[in-house]
């Protein structure tokens, strides 16, 4: 058995960056704590002329047309802020952290930690119809990668920094630890790795109980539904078909609207007051579509709203959404959505059999944000960490997989990389195994390979294996079969160019000792492909020496460029050859190393 190949990669600085990733769990706690504040206060002082950070909604005002002027002043402040601060802070920050990571090597400013909590404040305070999670997210990101831009980090260490930060502030927000680290997973991190997931997991554990500390430790909405039936799973179906529709829907509506924004005659500093004007119209017309809306969530998931209001929140909420969104202000999309998702499934509660109405609010609540996000599994655990309902559990599967396949087959892309798309970058979000890590440099090695003797004459090296009948680019240099380093026409023309390396007594060896200053680069037979790809990569190489092990030094073979494309052309195999057994043998064909 080999004992040297082990399931994961061994990381010796992951101890340090889980001990940062607490702290930074912590600070992110503390930022949502803020965030909160900010959002109240301003929802005060907006409209009810209050100082204070008491949890009040701005349905209550007694405004009356004066309303429709609250979320314009909101709008004017964020686009001078964007204008005069920071861009970064416009739009609902998770693809903001998403390019930050793939395209910006994790650096966020410290603008953006200051600027994105108090714009995003000041929207929802005034009214605009948007959740605290994006700007969380977007929040505590910054802090991480700004924590991270303090210490001596790699860009792959800093991006697991940020992003367990964004993770933390959403658990923060929410009480969602476990949703907030598959959202880590499905969306921010684009790897699956113990060197990521277990630092960001450990960044969300202790928001978790720090959340608890503050805020307790009750579930958001709590919800209890009767054990689904069978006939439900046709129920599932539907309601999952048409959550996808509303998720691509507002999505196709969202961009289709930017596109008009872009159109217009006036710099988008003045894009957010122009959009904050149908806010108005909407909040005057539905009170209850203002703001962050986690109470009508409540009343929704709790059947406390009739049908027909039901409807018109849905309504208003998703074009003042949809066009606040457009016009590039500040705010997240996770509630809206479950705002949206949870309407819908009032609705359909009345007419949908197998299951008591509490349940469809929920499910496509749901269905609706997990197709929309292209997150199913941070969806379907978001909804049971918002209600802790084990009885949901299976239509939550059932639905909002329906969903999430109707996207997939609809939309080229989630409203989180859309956004990003129109900024020139491309980002594909299937990811698995690289055939280059399932594979070991042993497997794909040649293992007779054809050496120089280190003792060997310069001038007989050169005339023997470099002359016209020359068979390999390259050639291990051994002594007694102990690598000495690697020999090309390259390096022997700097050899025979040298003095006095030019003596015909020279050894290979000698000669090639004192070019190489330093050990040669090589690979040992149980490390991954990819590690041996790299090394060429980086070293400029067109091959590598394979080495028993870096104490002995002693060679067992050489691995070359055209070697690695091997596990390539076994995986082109697995994904495209179609083979139909005829019959079944009484044992496996095992598989042979070469």
């Amino acid at each position: 058995m080999d004992q040297h190949k082990r399931d994961f990669s061994v990381n010796d600085r992951l101890l340090k960056i889980c001990g940062l990733a607490a702290v930074i769990g912590g600070i992110a706690t503390l930022a949502a704590v803020v965030l909160l504040g900010l959002i109240h206060l301003f929802t005060n002082l907006f409209f009810f002329g209050t100082f204070s950070i008491e949890d009040t909604s701005p349905a209550r005002n007694t405004l009356g047309p004066w309303v429709v002027a609250i979320p314009v002043i909101g709008g004017l402040i964020v686009g001078l802020m964007a204008r005069f601060g920071s861009d970064k802070i416009r739009g609902h920050g998770i693809p903001e952290a998403i390019e930050a990571i793939l395209f910006g090597k994790s650096r966020m400013s410290p603008k953006v930690a200051i600027l994105k909590p108090l714009s995003s404040g000041i929207v929802i305070g005034s009214g605009g119809p948007f959740g605290a999670e994006g700007p969380i997210i977007m929040t505590g990101g910054a802090l991480g990668s700004l924590i991270a831009q303090c210490i001596d980090v790699t860009a792959a260490e800093r991006k697991t920094l940020l992003v367990a930060g964004a993770a933390a502030g959403m658990t923060a927000v929410f009480g969602t630890p476990v949703a907030a680290v598959l959202l880590a997973v499905e969306l921010l991190l684009f790897e699956w790795r113990p060197r990521s997931f277990l630092p960001v997991a450990l960044a969300c554990a202790v928001a978790g109980f720090a959340r608890a500390a503050v805020f307790g430790t009750g579930a958001l909405f709590a919800l209890e539904t009767q054990p689904p039936q069978m006939i439900s799973l046709l129920s599932c179906l539907v309601a999952g078909l048409l959550s996808g529709a509303l998720a691509s829907g507002l999505s196709a509506a969202l961009y289709k609207l930017e596109d008009l924004f872009h159109t217009l005659p006036i710099h988008w500093m003045w894009w957010p007051a122009l959009g904050a004007v149908v806010v108005g119209i909407g909040g005057y017309i539905e009170p209850r579509a203002l703001g962050v809306g986690y109470d009508v969530i409540g009343d929704l998931l709790h059947q406390h709203i009739a049908i027909q209001v039901a409807l018109s929140i849905l309504a208003v909420k998703a074009i003042i959404w949809v066009v606040a969104l457009a016009s590039g202000t500040s705010g997240g999309v996770l509630a809206p959505l479950l705002m949206l998702g949870a309407g819908l499934g009032t609705a359909l509660g009345a007419v949908l059999p197998g299951h008591d109405a509490a349940l469809w609010p929920l499910v496509c609540m749901a269905a609706t944000l997990g197709a929309t996000l292209g997150a199913p599994l941070t969806a379907i655990v978001f909804a049971f960490g918002l209600t802790h309902d084990a009885n949901a559990l299976l239509p939550l599967l059932a639905a909002t997989l329906v969903a999430h396949g109707f996207a997939t087959v609809v939309m080229k892309r989630s409203i989180m990389t859309e956004k990003i798309a129109r900024r020139g970058y491309h980002i594909y979000r299937e990811y698995g195994v690289d055939p280059l890590e399932r594979h070991h440099v042993d497997e794909v090695m040649t293992r007779d390979v054809l050496t120089i003797d280190a003792t060997a004459p310069l001038a007989d090296v050169l005339a023997r294996h470099f002359g016209p009948q020359q068979v390999h680019r390259a050639y291990p240099v051994v002594h007694e079969g102990v690598l000495v380093g690697m020999l090309d026409r390259a390096s022997l023309g700097t050899l025979t160019g040298a003095s006095p390396m030019h003596e015909a007594d020279v050894s290979i060896g000698d000669a090639l000792q004192r070019l190489q200053h330093g050990a040669p680069v090589f690979a040992v037979p149980g490390e991954p492909c990819r590690s041996a790809a790299q090394r060429l990569a980086v070293h400029e190489l067109e091959r590598l020496p394979v080495v028993a092990d870096p104490q002995s030094m002693t060679l067992v073979g050489i691995v070359s460029r055209s070697d690695l494309v091997k596990p390539a052309r076994a995986h082109f195999d697995e994904e495209h050859r179609r083979e139909r057994f005829r019959g079944f043998r009484r044992t496996a064909p095992v598989l042979k190393k070469h």
